[in-house]
C-alpha cells in the first residue's frame, strides 16, 4: 500500500521561499514507474496541477502559473519528493497535496483524477 505524508511550514510572506516535503512509503520513488506530483486546491476552486517528476530520469513538468518559481525534486535514498516554492504570491495559497500514479494510468498526469494515491494535504498560506 502506497502512503504519502506531506509536511511544510504553513504561513509565509509574499516573495519568500518555502519547501514542502512528501515522504513516500510502500513504493520506491526511484525505481517504481510512477509519476509523483504536487497538486493544490484553493478555497472555492478546482484542484490544480502544480508539478510532476518521474521515477527514473527525473522528467519534470510544471503548471504555467508556477514555472520558473517552483522546483520539484526527489531524493530516492530518502524516498522523498520535495517542492521548493520561491517568490511565493498570495494566489499560491492553497492546500498542497502530494500524489502518485502509476505510469500508463488512464488520463494525463496533469489531471488530478488520474492519481491513485494521495497524502492528507498541507496548508500553505501566503499573507502579510
Amino acid at each position: 500500500q502506497v502512503q504519502l505524508q506531506e509536511s511544510g511550514p504553513g504561513l509565509v510572506k509574499p516573495s519568500q521561499t518555502l519547501s514542502l516535503t512528501c515522504t513516500v512509503s510502500g513504493a520506491s520513488i526511484g525505481t517504481k514507474p510512477y509519476y509523483w506530483s504536487w497538486i493544490r486546491q484553493a478555497p472555492g476552486k478546482e484542484r490544480e496541477f502544480v508539478a510532476t517528476i518521474t521515477w527514473s530520469v527525473g522528467f519534470t513538468n510544471y503548471a504555467g502559473s508556477v514555472k520558473g518559481r517552483f522546483t520539484i525534486s526527489k531524493d530516492s535514498a530518502k524516498n522523498t519528493v520535495y517542492l521548493q516554492m520561491n517568490s511565493v504570491k498570495p494566489e499560491d495559497t492553497a492546500v498542497y497535496y502530494c500524489a502518485g500514479r502509476p505510469a500508463g494510468s488512464i488520463g494525463h498526469y496533469s489531471t488530478g483524477s488520474s492519481y491513485a494515491y494521495w497524502g492528507q494535504g498541507t496548508q500553505v498560506t501566503v499573507s502579510l
